[in-house]
């Protein structure tokens, strides 16, 4: 498992490295492996495909760093780390936002937050009801979902002009608050 992990951390790097430079969807397999010291079929034994590789980097980055804040109810922290963990690779979060083509950055991160959220809120709901038989796990999992992608993508797309620590509280701000609320506070 070891040896995996480090294949993937040198073949993520690589991609990395490219993706600063050039769009991602003009990057080749081989150019990663190129890159990367290896030869083609070690990326295919690690991930299928270059956009399974940019959903690696999507949990291991991002989501994998804030799982711990997320299930002790440290919301407002969890964003502050994810965004400085996007900041952190602005040049690469910023090419990779771009994504066009058939699967595009909002669609992967979509599904890896749905899914980590989803795992989150499985555990915790085990045993108990919800108040709305229309409330499961999944449909709140693809709604924050959703909120938390919106959030990142939009920061990003403005260029990162807000601090991490500034976004991580406008968007605890807009979750807790109701539509009308938010429309009365502004």
């Amino acid at each position: 498992m070891q040896v995996k992990n480090e294949t993937n951390e040198i073949l993520a790097e690589s991609f990395r490295e490219l993706a600063r430079k050039r769009p991602v969807e003009k990057i080749t397999v081989k150019e990663i492996t190129d890159k990367a010291g290896v030869i083609r079929p070690t990326f295919y034994n690690h991930f299928q495909d270059k956009f399974e590789l940019v959903e690696w980097l999507v949990q291991m980055d991002l989501l994998e760093p804030i799982r711990p804040l997320i299930r002790n109810g440290m919301l407002t922290e969890a964003m502050v780390l994810l965004f400085s963990n996007i900041k952190r690779e602005k040049e690469f979060y910023t090419r990779v936002v771009r994504l066009e083509g058939p699967v595009t950055f909002h669609d992967i991160a979509q599904k890896c937050v749905k899914e980590f959220l989803l795992k989150i809120y499985t555990e915790e709901a085990e045993g108990k009801q919800s108040k709305h038989k229309w409330l499961t796990p999944e449909v709140i999992a693809a709604y924050y979902a959703q909120s938390m992608c919106f959030a990142a993508e939009a920061w990003i797309n403005l260029g990162m002009v807000f601090s991490p620590q500034e976004m991580a509280e406008a968007y605890q701000y807009i979750i807790s608050r109701s539509m009308t609320d938010v429309i009365k506070e502004m």
